[in-house]
């Protein structure tokens, strides 16, 4: 078993199945890339380059989908959350009836036309 694919079954199940959610719709949009197990959590790379990731934070409660470029992101400034990083801007989920499917491919198709 990958070692993402061990940290998503070692998450409570509401994570579990939100992160299944995400990496279906990611795989789904964008074909070409790989979860690998990158600084401690699962993180998609598309073109050989990071993309994303997806952080569970249990203390918070959501699920934090966090886009390597970020910044560069034009659509949907209101819902994604920078929280003073530098590149990185993220969607973050409570639960998955909060996960609003065309925000989401929204954002990794724009995301992916930065690479």
């Amino acid at each position: 078993m990958k070692p993402s694919e061990e940290y998503i079954l070692r998450q409570p199940p509401n994570f579990q199945e939100i992160l299944f959610y995400i990496i279906s719709v990611v795989e789904k949009e964008l074909p070409n890339t790989e979860l690998l197990f990158k600084w401690g959590v699962p993180y998609f790379y598309y073109k050989k380059k990071p993309f994303c990731y997806l952080a569970p934070n249990k203390k918070r409660g959501f699920v934090d989908v966090g886009f390597a470029k970020g910044f560069q992101l034009t659509i949907h400034q209101d819902i994604l959350v920078d929280e003073n990083r530098n590149t990185v801007k993220s969607l973050r989920y409570y639960h998955l009836e909060s996960v609003d499917d065309e925000v989401l491919r929204e954002v990794i198709k724009e995301a992916s036309l930065l690479y």
